[in-house]
């Protein structure tokens, strides 16, 4: 195999997954959806003990 063509089934190969559809799925959805609710039953069985706690929970809610 030439060295052009491995660097380009390597460029090919590592740009493929950023060209992956935007959209969401009723799959995606739905597993968005029981991950909030397991977020909620954690805060009600085990509530934040402080707002620094609260805030980290906010920030990982935020970020996923």
């Amino acid at each position: 195999m030439t060295p052009s063509l491995r660097a380009a089934l390597c460029v090919l190969t590592l740009t493929l997954p950023l060209m992956a559809c935007k959209e969401e799925g009723p799959a995606e959805r739905a597993g968005r959806s029981l991950d909030r609710a397991g977020e909620n039953l954690r805060d009600a069985v085990d509530p934040p003990s402080g707002p620094v706690e609260r805030a980290g929970r906010a920030i990982d809610r935020a970020t996923n």
